[in-house]
């Protein structure tokens, strides 16, 4: 398919308590680049991606989610899209280039969950990013769990209905799959993309807004799922759940957590998506089989969210 307007993911900005001890997992651990550090943030680019970052880390007082942005195609789009937002009642504010390194102007609004959104057209390239001329598999060998770019971040609050309307009627992504309470008609999990991925960002219902359940980062393969548990292990690194397989995605999964508390996840496959593909629905009976399709329940610590 041919993407224009909002094209993908770009980055998140995610606050820890001790950047230092966040360097090492997520550079080291993970697997990303770091970039820079500079201005009390750390910078880090996955080795498959192209731009110069695509996740922040901010020390703070506790750990969360400061903003995640999505790159458009082209700067014209942010005017164009700042004034379907404002159409429907979102305020926009227009952010000069320069509030993060190599990163040109940029829009920024909030969803009804409490969430800030970044959508920005333009960022330097990475030295580090993969090669275009005869290039190889990759340029430095991977390390870690060998992550090879930010995928999407799942996100927590009351109203997901109004906030993924947002994302529908203002920014053009599609509802590939939701999890419904049929009797009541709430919504209780939303997943929406962009592009032909199964999701690039969701929203799962919860009693308190602005918060954060994971940040996503894709792998080549099971295998390489299976590899990222191997390194959970041998490091003591905090597992949430897996390896295992969602249900609503069809995605391979590990949940852990950073040193700070912030929930990862390395994710790999999942089904293509396509706009004239019809929504799938999961029923809230179903849900433990959604969410976790081979284990067909939730744990107790999947109900947690970072602030």
């Amino acid at each position: 398919m041919a993407l224009t307007g909002v094209l993908r993911p770009g980055y998140v900005q995610l606050r820890v308590l001790d950047l230092d001890e966040a360097i090492q997992h997520y550079r080291d651990r993970i697997g990303l680049n770091l970039v820079s550090v500079e201005d009390g943030r750390a910078f880090f680019q996955a080795f498959d991606e192209f731009d110069r970052h695509s996740i922040i880390l901010r020390e703070a007082d506790s750990a969360g989610l400061d903003r995640m942005a999505f790159k458009v195609a082209k700067d014209a789009d942010l005017d164009h899209f700042a004034e379907r937002l404002l159409d429907m009642g979102v305020h926009v504010d227009i952010i000069p280039a320069g509030e993060d390194p190599g990163v040109g102007r940029k829009i920024r609004f909030n969803t009804p969950t409490a969430h800030v959104f970044d959508l920005y057209a333009e960022m330097e390239l990475s030295e580090t990013g993969p090669a275009v001329r005869n290039p190889d598999v990759w340029i430095a060998e991977p390390r870690g769990m060998r992550a090879t770019r930010f995928d999407h971040c799942a996100l927590n609050g009351v109203d997901i209905s109004a906030s993924a309307k947002i994302f529908v009627e203002a920014l053009d992504f599609s509802v590939t799959e939701e999890l419904v309470d049929e009797a009541s008609g709430t919504r209780l999990g939303i997943f929406l993309s962009c592009s032909n991925k199964a999701h690039d960002v969701a929203f799962l219902g919860y009693p308190e807004d602005g918060r954060i359940h994971h940040t996503s980062f894709n792998l080549e393969s099971w295998h390489d799922v299976g590899h990222a548990a191997d390194i959970i292990s041998r490091y003591d690194i905090s597992l949430d759940i897996g390896p295992t397989r969602h249900g609503i995605t069809r995605g391979q999964t590990i949940y852990f957590f950073d040193p700070s508390g912030n929930r990862n996840e390395t994710f790999s496959g999942g089904y293509t998506y396509y706009p004239d593909n019809p929504r799938r629905m999961w029923q809230a009976e179903n849900a433990g089989k959604a969410i976790f399709y081979y284990e067909k329940a939730l744990n107790d610590r999947f109900m947690t969210v970072n602030t």
